[in-house]
């Protein structure tokens, strides 16, 4: 079972959560700019890699509140959770 700590809450049940995906994927300035293929490559292609990676999850069943992670992709470890625009 996957424990996350919510910067708010503490640590907390994997179910309480959502994830948003990849950290620091700004969305398109113009969208309506792009074609089929570039925004399907925003939509779809993220990075896959084996080790660190850092995430953004929301906590739905607790307060709500948008946050980041690094979490380890092979052993599931989180390290160094933080609102959503704190400086590293």
């Amino acid at each position: 079972m996957l424990f996350l700590p919510c910067p708010w809450c503490g640590p907390r049940d994997e179910t309480e959560f959502r994830n948003g995906g990849e950290a620091g994927v700004a969305y398109p300035t113009d969208p309506d700019a792009l074609d089929d293929a570039a925004w399907a490559e925003f939509l779809f292609v993220r990075a896959n890699p084996e080790g660190w990676f850092h995430e953004r999850w929301v906590h739905t069943a607790g307060c709500r509140q948008w946050f980041s992670v690094e979490r380890h992709t092979v052993t599931n470890e989180i390290r160094d959770p933080r609102p959503i625009g704190d400086p590293a």
